[in-house]
């Protein structure tokens, strides 16, 4: 085993180990931002939260919609069309660029596809994971005060007698509501006081609660996130897995939802192709004003340069890959910014007044064009391709990758998310930024210090050298707590993982 695949190897038994053991510390992070408990989760799946009731509210059968149903409303068709679209895609890129490795749904194959006959199934059917606050994106949605997320992950139903495995499969779909409903008399400042107030153990009794605001009518569009091929560890490479992402936008016209541009995703293929292009999105992102949203990742990319879908292998390692998003678009061959473009905007910012948070060097620039796409958040500090898997609730005997309801860069986010709150409540004016996915923000709190999250054991650092002038000012304080040391995870990259010190 390589020395990179070593750490790849290290980093998944973090997450699959050494969270559960931090439960009680879990549990006190996402109070108020999110709701993750399996029973409260078990209970409102089975009332007005369950997915057909959301999409389909008229519908009054006590029976939860199997997949080859809830594929089949109305609303959904067009979502079925362009996964299968996407699925044939994939298979044939796949021929093209790997003609010597086979492709196919079993065990048999090189790469092991999704069997996308399990969607449109009447065996399977997706239950609720997860409740998701996300009011800290207020800057994207501010008429709404933000988002509300309902996280389903398709399960099997009616699985044999003594199958101790879970029924779940990979796949999750995120049910994105607007927080505050069109016209509605509530404020923001509300609404974040009813999440912050919400008692964890009253979340289904509580009255006037946070749970009251969701309904049908808020729903803006749907996420999803399926693990459409897997190839496991041979001759000839280390094991490797695909997520394909999309975005659905509700039409509320055509009461349909309706494939579109997903958020921040940047095109690579389709701008290194076009010059025109290229210049234009060099121009739009160097611009003052856009560097500074982006070194506080709260900026929004126009939509003529983003993608409708996107694969997301995990993983890809510490050093640089052209699985990355942002592989080839600084300082390469065609490539739409070089070091000199980066480094002369950064100064005219600082200049202007904007003090830089994150993006501080070329290589800080780099990094953030990576983490502020879906594709490549989805490959920092992930469970495989997810971020919220959510709890399998039902399964008898859940093995620890269900037990962890999510990953490190979501539990490392909720400080920031809970701060946001705080100062909506309290009529405070909110600081939406956040810091890489690699290593959130402490918010001048205490919480995180010494957890994988943030500097303890496993946790993502920069490994510095001498003279220090030569350390690059976007990562040299991704120090590690007492008694650990930054050890390198790569060949190339400085970025690395908290380890206990060599004696």
């Amino acid at each position: 085993m390589s020395r990179a695949s070593g750490f790849l190897a290290i980093a998944f038994a973090l997450l699959c180990g050494a969270l559960p053991a931090r439960a009680a510390q879990d549990a006190a992070l996402e109070r108020g931002t999110a709701i993750i408990d399996p029973v409260t989760l078990r209970e409102l799946d089975g009332g007005r939260f369950r997915l057909d009731r959301m999409l389909s509210p008229q519908r009054s059968a006590d029976t939860p919609l199997a997949g080859g149903e809830l594929f089949a409303l109305p609303s959904m068709l067009q979502l079925r069309q362009a996964i299968d679209r996407e699925f044939d895609r994939y298979i044939a890129q796949h021929n093209a660029s790997l003609p010597k490795e086979t492709i196919g749904v079993g065990t048999g194959f090189d790469f092991q596809l999704f069997d996308r006959a399990l969607l449109y199934s009447a065996d399977t059917r997706f239950v609720l994971a997860g409740i998701v606050n996300r009011m800290d994106r207020i800057y994207a949605a501010e008429a709404s005060c933000g988002e509300i997320r309902l996280i389903y992950r398709l399960t099997r139903l009616n699985k044999p007698a003594g199958d101790d495995a879970s029924p779940r499969l990979p796949m999750t779909l995120n049910l994105v509501l607007k927080a505050k409903a069109e016209g509605a008399a509530i404020t923001c400042a509300e609404i974040a006081g009813r999440w912050l107030a919400m008692p964890p153990d009253q979340i289904l009794s509580a009255p006037s609660g946070p749970l009251d605001l969701i309904n049908p009518e808020n729903i803006d569009r749907i996420e999803t996130n399926l693990q459409i091929a897997h190839a496991p560890k041979s001759a000839v490479r280390d094991f490797r897995t695909d997520y394909l992402l999309k975005v659905f936008r509700y039409n509320r016209d055509a009461g349909a939802f309706v494939e579109g541009p997903m958020e921040n995703q940047i095109d690579r293929a389709r701008l290194l192709a076009d010059d025109g292009l290229k210049r234009e999105f060099k121009a739009w992102l160097l611009d003052t004003a856009n560097l500074a949203a982006f070194d506080r990742g709260t900026v929004l990319i126009p939509e003529k340069f983003l993608a409708s879908g996107a694969i997301a292998p995990t993983p890809i390692g510490f050093d640089p890959s052209d699985l990355s998003p942002e592989f080839g678009l600084l300082q390469s061959e065609g490539a739409v910014f070089n070091e000199a473009d980066v480094v002369t905007a950064l100064k005219k910012a600082t200049e202007s007044g904007v003090k830089l948070q994150n993006i501080r060097s070329p290589a800080g620039f780099e990094r953030r064009l990576n983490d502020v796409t879906c594709a490549g958040c989805h490959q920092t500090r992930g469970i495989g391709g997810f971020h919220f898997p959510g709890v399998d609730w039902m399964a008898e005997k859940p093995s620890n990758t269900t037990v962890v309801p999510a990953s490190p860069h979501f539990y490392g986010d909720q400080v920031r998310r809970r701060d946001i709150l705080a100062s909506l409540r309290d009529g405070k004016s909110p600081d939406y930024s956040r810091g890489f996915a690699s290593r959130p923000q402490l918010r001048g709190g205490t919480e995180l210090a010494g957890t994988n999250y943030y500097d303890g054991w496993g946790a993502h650092c920069y490994l510095r050298g001498k003279p220090a002038a030569g350390n690059d000012a976007s990562f040299r304080d991704w120090t590690c707590a007492e008694g650990l040391s930054c050890q390198a995870a790569g060949k190339i990259s400085r970025i690395g993982m908290c380890f206990v010190k060599s004696r």
